[in-house]
Order: structure tokens, then C-alpha cells, then sequence
């Protein structure tokens, strides 16, 4: 697959992307995940992850693949492969990030592994992410991505993990086609599978509308928010084990450890399967 195209030859590759964070998409992600914080303005604390409704780049209509995604090409190096997906990340909030600054985010191409998988080849990117408020860095970031073959009839679909059976605080949530149409136009995500269902189930071969990585990590660290309302998000890592569709509610659960910083959280599909495990610190 690699063989005509050098992909590691994009490793070391970098852009940067500066914004002034505004106010609204705060707001709305705040009222889409239920929230009923105090509304955000110029110099408040925009909460971990939140970040990611921000830096987002914006590409033309007609430069869209057959998926919704932006073309192969550009910054991230052009794997020829057609299923593209957030396998995990790794961040530290050194700083905070405040509404009405004007950040800065630097992304550099880190890593570049293709592999075999069950299903067919795989190539893993990871890119690491760095977000500056003038010359303080204020989030620290690894991204995991990894892209794959296009779906065929009867390959193999692994059982994932069983979740947890105990927590000590849980969430329940409805991932209806509105929770997943907000969160696809905050983030500027035109991936088809979160929000058209005919493509999902005819051309990717899914149950139902899938609902986004980030979210399902950005639900975990909300769990853990509602849980320690006064704590400050030291890090968290996260990582995606099975898929989660819009047909059925999932639920988010949390577990702390021994020393009281550390929290386990993960998310809990209908049938009992592990969807997501991540890890926080508090201070």
C-alpha cells in the first residue's frame, strides 16, 4: 500500500493555527451535554477538552471526500486508505485557556506506522498538539489516528472487552441524532457517519449513526466534572475500543483510586461491552 509513497517522510511536518476563542461554542456545547453552568463570556476558563471546538481547519465543499472528511493531502500525510477514526489521546492542561485571548496551536506529525490488522492494513498517525497562550503552553497534546480498508461483507468483527462491573459514580446517556448533529457542526466535523444514516448503514456497513470519539471522551471528562466540580483537570488519556451507535443509550462511569487524584473512567455500551477506557488526574 506504502510502497509508491513515502508516508514517513511527512513525520517532522507542522502548522500552526491561532484563533480568538469566543464565547458561543462554549455555550453550546455547555447546553448540549445538559449543563447549567454560569453562561461564558470573555475570561472565563473554558473546561479540558473543550479546545477542541477551536482550530478546526475549514476546507471547501468541493474538496470533500466521498465520506464528508476533507481529501487526502495537506497537513496530515495521504493515506490511501478510506476509514479514518480517533483512536486515543494523551493531554496535560499545564495552563488555562481563557475565553477572548487570542491562543495558538502548533501540530506537528510526530509518527507514521503502518501495520496488518484482522481486517486488513492499517496505518497509525499520531500528531502532537500544542496550544499557546502568547509563550505560555497551556495544553499539551498526543493524537492518536489510524486509518483503515474500506468495509467488506463477512470480515471479522473481534467481541470488545467487557466493561467494568462497579463504579463509583455513573451517567446514562441518550445519543439521539440531535446530540450528534450539534457536536458534528461545533467541531466542524463533516464525517457522514455521525449524522447520515443511509450512509452509514448502506455504504459503511454500521448499525446506526456512529457517535464521535471526542464526544464519548469529552462525556467521560463531564462525568468526572459533575462528580469533582472544584477540581482542576490535571491530565487524562483516553482510548477507543468499540463502536457506539445512536440506536441504543450508553452510559459513562468513573472510579477513583486510592490516592484520590486518579480517576478511572470508561464508557459502557447497552450489551455490556467496553467503549471507551481513559484515565484523569485532579489536583
Amino acid at each position: 500500500m506504502t510502497n509508491d509513497l513515502d508516508l514517513t517522510a511527512w513525520i517532522g511536518r507542522s502548522e500552526t493555527r491561532s484563533e480568538r476563542i469566543a464565547p458561543f461554542p462554549a455555550n453550546a456545547l455547555a447546553a448540549t451535554l445538559d449543563r447549567d453552568d454560569p453562561e461564558y463570556a470573555d475570561g472565563s476558563e473554558l473546561p479540558p477538552l473543550w479546545h477542541w471546538m477551536h482550530f478546526l481547519p475549514v476546507y471547501k465543499l468541493s474538496d470533500a471526500g466521498y465520506d464528508g472528511h476533507a481529501a487526502l493531502g495537506g497537513f496530515l500525510p495521504p493515506v490511501p486508505l478510506p476509514r479514518r477514526m480517533w483512536a486515543g489521546s494523551r493531554l496535560r492542561f499545564l495552563e488555562p485557556l481563557r475565553i477572548g485571548r487570542a491562543l495558538r496551536k502548533v501540530s506537528t506529525v510526530r509518527s507514521v506506522v503502518p501495520k496488518e490488522g484482522r481486517t486488513g492494513q492499517l496505518v497509525f498517525v499520531t500528531v502532537g498538539h500544542q496550544v499557546f497562550d502568547g509563550e505560555t503552553l497551556c495544553v499539551e497534546e498526543e493524537h492518536d489516528i489510524v486509518y483503515r480498508e474500506a468495509a467488506k461483507p463477512g470480515d471479522p468483527v473481534p467481541p470488545p472487552p467487557k466493561a467494568p462491573d462497579s463504579w463509583d459514580f455513573a451517567r446514562d446517556i441518550h445519543p439521539d441524532p440531535v446530540m450528534l448533529f450539534r457536536y458534528s457542526a461545533l467541531t466542524f466535523n463533516g464525517h457522514r457517519i455521525h449524522y447520515d444514516q443511509p450512509f452509514c448503514v448502506t455504504t459503511e456497513g454500521y448499525e446506526g449513526l456512529v457517535v464521535h470519539g471526542p464526544l464519548l471522551a469529552t462525556l467521560l471528562l463531564d462525568l468526572l466534572r459533575r462528580e469533582k466540580p472544584q477540581a482542576t483537570v490535571q491530565s487524562f488519556e483516553f482510548r477507543a475500543v468499540s463502536t457506539v451507535f445512536d440506536t441504543t443509550d450508553f452510559s459513562v462511569h468513573g472510579a477513583a483510586e486510592p490516592d484520590g487524584r486518579t480517576f478511572r473512567l470508561w464508557a459502557r455500551r447497552h450489551d455490556g461491552a467496553l467503549a471507551m477506557q481513559a484515565r484523569a488526574t485532579i489536583a
